[in-house]
């Protein structure tokens, strides 16, 4: 997996650029999948409203309550929650996708005509999941701080203005940074997998199925191990 890895970003710096292809995939990842990300961060942010109030209210702290859902989904729920929702919608079809085409032959056509799979087919999703899951989680994150602001604001009475005071004062460059980078590395880990499993499923229709379960879980697993041991760094 290692080696499949290196020989993707090897092949990614050489020409041909397929910027077309990256484009498609960066459509495809990041456009297709704003809606389940907006569904998701908008009720994480109203269950980290709700529980959050009830939680600092045993402490006279409901004030806190923006910094609380602020930091949570910056550090840790929006890149967490928003890689494991591209992966179940995205990272599937890139594994079937690349699967199918294994199957029929397409693989073994496109090297036949000299053109390199790895850069036609692999680099161009690699790539597009890197740039697109900051984006994701940004998104995210933003959506979910304003669902935690319309339980907490609107639904159950806590001040407006201590809401967005307490995140301001308590939400760091380092807090943003630490999420960024998070989603980057999770864009990779999430296309690396499933691009994998897809390159190298076996020829039928059992075991397309088998890598595709392969790949969403094992991806999801190692974004969780990933961002623990992530996390610990950047503490």
């Amino acid at each position: 997996m290692m080696l499949f890895l290196i020989g993707t970003f090897a092949w990614m710096a050489r020409p041909p650029f397929r910027f077309m292809q990256v484009l498609k995939q960066i459509h495809f990842i990041g456009v297709k999948s704003l809606f389940v990300i907006v569904l998701t961060g908008s009720f994480t942010g109203m269950v980290l409203g709700l529980q959050g109030y009830y939680s600092l209210r045993k402490f006279g702290a409901e004030g806190l309550l923006g910094s609380a859902v602020a930091l949570s989904l910056i550090r840790e729920l929006g890149p967490v929650l928003s890689a494991l929702m591209v992966t179940g919608r995205a990272g599937s079809a890139m594994t079937a996708e690349i699967g199918i085409m294994r199957i029929t032959e397409q693989i073994d056509a496109l090297e036949t005509m000299a053109v390199s799979p790895m850069q036609y087919l692999i680099a161009p999703k690699l790539l597009a999941s890197i740039l697109i899951m900051p984006l994701l989680a940004s998104i995210f994150d933003v959506i979910g701080i304003y669902g935690g602001h319309l339980v907490g604001v609107e639904l159950l009475g806590v001040s407006s203005g201590s809401y967005t005071g307490s995140m301001e004062s308590s939400v760091e460059w380092k807090d943003v940074y630490g999420g960024m980078l998070k989603s980057l590395s999770f864009g990779l880990i999430m296309a690396w997998i499933c691009t994998y499993k897809g390159y190298h499923t076996t020829m039928s229709a059992e075991g397309l199925g088998q890598a595709t379960t392969d790949a969403v879980v094992l991806s999801s697993v190692l974004v969780l191990i990933w961002d623990y041991f992530l996390t610990s760094v950047l503490l």
